[in-house]
């Protein structure tokens, strides 16, 4: 069967990847195509497009770059319409994907979500359009069947989290090899993830590193985006307690005693690896604004949605400043607050379910397609 799959941003391209290997192994004939990253591109397929030329974050910045959105949607549809796909399996990245998925419906393409658009955030009135136009969902986070089924009355399929299958299958490389290969020292790590995009990196990175004099006894390690090159993170690298490693997220937090987070996947990500961290995040002033109007929830970082409480600290807009990075990277180190934090990460584990997110989704999505078309 042909599958179009589309991933915008590096989370989407590295659960596309292990849905795709699923697929393959479920499906022996599949033909894949995809807008994607690198990792889609090592399992097989054909690239259309990186998810490095669809990624805007903030409300102003997709105004400035609708121009190029929109020829990438009409791009899009183009080649759906030659490739002929049994389905398209559309991975988050919302403002995009319900575009594609009203005009795939109108044309009886059959219409596949993993990974909700986090409607249960923001626009929920979006459900109209996701009951019109999806013909499956598979959701990744316990509490969205409640929300969907509910809520809404919209059946959906909890598949588990794809990022534990993805920790799972991430092979073991020994801390002193690790430490020699990128040259780092015995100092304890403390890992800094700013981000995928350029304009978030440059907003979160040097308020990160404000920080790192106080703490002279660890090395800062900054965790290279694979979307990124070196040359752009240079500037940052100020002093040899500041270290750099790209393309490595997952080794670094296998190896970290501590990291400062920006909000997004790699939060959820930081705690399944069993890291304390201090969840950050800014946005440009009007954005934020705009964001702080229309988002009702209580958290913005997974872990605590997820878990509903504040299991880590969220240093949001203002409150992601030097003293405050400081106050709480101290506690996180402090060895009973430590103790307690990974006590509510194995909690967390457990709400999210075992391995096998990929396989669930690739085999539900074959036998819906075996029931639905001529194969």
């Amino acid at each position: 069967m042909k599958y179009y799959i589309i991933a915008g941003e590096a989370s989407g391209d590295l659960h596309g990847a292990n849905l795709m290997k699923a697929l393959y192994k479920e499906d022996s004939n599949a033909d894949i195509r995809f807008w994607g990253g690198d990792l889609m591109k090592n399992v097989g397929g054909t690239l259309v497009k990186h998810y490095r030329e669809l990624a805007f974050m903030g409300f102003i910045e997709v105004v400035f770059n609708l121009k190029t959105i929109l020829s990438n949607i009409k791009i899009c549809k183009t080649d759906i319409a030659k490739f002929q796909p049994d389905t398209i399996i559309f991975i988050d990245y919302p403002g995009f994907n319900m575009r594609i998925a009203k005009w795939a419906k109108e044309r009886g393409i059959r219409t596949h979500y993993y990974i909700s658009p986090q409607i249960w955030a923001w626009k929920e009135s979006r459900i109209a359009d996701i009951k019109r136009d999806v013909d499956k969902m598979y959701v990744i986070l316990p509490f969205e069947k409640d929300f969907y089924e509910g809520k809404h009355n919209f059946p959906v399929e909890f598949v588990g989290h794809p990022l534990i299958d993805a920790i799972h299958n991430q092979p073991l490389i020994d801390p002193p090899v690790f430490r020699k290969e990128h040259e780092l020292n015995e100092k304890p790590i403390i890992a800094l993830l700013p981000g995928s995009r350029k304009q978030e990196i440059t907003k979160m990175l040097s308020v990160m590193l404000s920080v790192v004099k106080d703490f002279p006894d660890y090395q800062f390690v900054i965790a290279g985006a694979p979307s990124q090159e070196y040359v752009f993170y240079e500037s940052f690298i100020s002093n040899e307690n500041i270290k750099f490693i790209s393309n490595k997220t997952y080794d670094l937090l296998r190896n970290a005693t501590a990291a400062l987070v920006t909000s997004g996947t790699a939060t959820l990500e930081t705690a399944l690896f069993k890291v304390p961290e201090v969840v950050c995040y800014k946005g440009s002033w009007a954005s934020y604004q705009i964001a702080k109007r229309i988002i009702t929830l209580k958290y913005i970082s997974l872990v605590n949605l997820i878990m509903d409480e504040e299991v880590v600290t969220e240093l949001i807009q203002d409150d992601f400043n030097p003293k405050n990075i400081r106050i709480e990277l101290n506690k996180i180190l402090e060895p009973n607050h430590r103790k307690s934090l990974l006590e509510k990460y194995d909690l967390l584990e457990k709400k999210l379910g075992g391995i096998g997110a990929s396989e669930n989704t690739a085999k539900l999505i074959v036998a819906d397609l075996k029931q639905n078309t001529n194969h």
